[in-house]
């Protein structure tokens, strides 16, 4: 796939539907209820599509991590809310693109390559699921090789606060104060090789636990 095959920007239905979303609760939600901080949005580039990788420590993260940056991120969804009237049709517009259980990295990355080459920036968890403390301290490969092949940079961001958000048991998102530091891109691996691979989604991986470990 090459860059010069990739559209700069979402389509504009998305990002009509970004905006107001952002607008009308994403942001509110953020500022005032958690006090919300945001440092680095100068590292996010206005268009051209790139990799977001980030840590998780919520069901929230989606929202709040594509907000803060700026712009639209795809993550992937499984494939069962694709066939629920309505909600489909409103993910889809959002960015979503559905993963089938048990296809594995396969499925996700022909997805995300499409979403990239469709404009848009590309959402991945960089350690795979939610960890108790934000950290990152088993970090996958799928990022740096979803890179590798749209040969398109990667933008570590960390989230912190977010795994206080919710308390078990309850369902109900406590006001936590909540930090997002986006980090300065990183250069794509030169290659699908492991080590290619390793290496980048080391530096990755590092960067984003050292933004977590500035705290508020």
């Amino acid at each position: 796939m090459e860059n010069s095959e990739f559209k700069e920007r979402e389509p504009i239905s998305s990002l009509a539907l970004y905006y107001l979303f952002k607008g009308s609760i994403i942001v509110p939600t953020f500022y005032a209820y958690f006090r919300g901080r945001v440092y680095g949005r100068d590292n996010v580039p206005k268009k051209h599509p790139l990799v977001v990788v980030s840590n998780h420590g919520s069901y929230f993260d989606p929202p709040l991590l594509s907000s803060c940056v700026g712009r639209p991120v795809a993550f992937m969804a499984k494939e069962e809310l694709f066939k629920v009237p309505i909600l489909k049709e409103g993910i889809r517009l959002y960015g979503a693109y559905p993963v089938k259980r048990g296809k594995g990295d396969r499925a996700a990355i022909r997805s995300a390559l499409t979403a990239l080459k469709d404009g848009w920036l590309v959402g991945i968890f960089l350690q795979g699921t939610r960890t108790p403390d934000g950290r990152i301290d088993d970090p996958k490969l799928g990022a740096a090789m979803i890179a590798a092949k749209a040969q398109v940079p990667l933008l570590p961001v960390s989230l912190w606060g977010t795994e206080k958000i919710l308390k078990k048991g309850s369902p109900f998102p406590r006001p936590v104060p909540l930090t997002i530091r986006i980090g300065e891109m990183v250069a794509p691996p030169e290659s699908n090789k492991r080590q290619a691979l390793e290496r980048v989604t080391e530096k990755c991986a590092t960067i984003i636990n050292e933004l977590h470990d500035l705290g508020r």
